[in-house]
């Protein structure tokens, strides 16, 4: 196996971070606003936010075996 090929295994892992992050933050997001529907538009906007830096974790994590291949 190529050094390539260790690079998309290490994607494969590196995306299940970032899937279990955003799982967890929307499940709690909406628990929150069920307990505090007056409050749902300001988690949100917070949600959407940690959503996207959890995210760019998986999107370097795409970008690193490509520049390694």
């Amino acid at each position: 196996m190529g050094t390539a090929a260790f690079a998309y295994i290490g994607y494969g892992l590196a995306t299940l971070g970032p899937g279990l992050g955003i799982g967890l933050m929307v499940g709690k997001t909406q628990e929150a606003t069920a307990r505090q529907p007056e409050v749902a538009g300001r988690l949100f906007t917070n949600m959407i936010i940690g959503a996207g830096m959890v995210e760019a974790l998986g999107l370097i994590g795409f970008v690193l075996p490509l520049i390694v291949k």
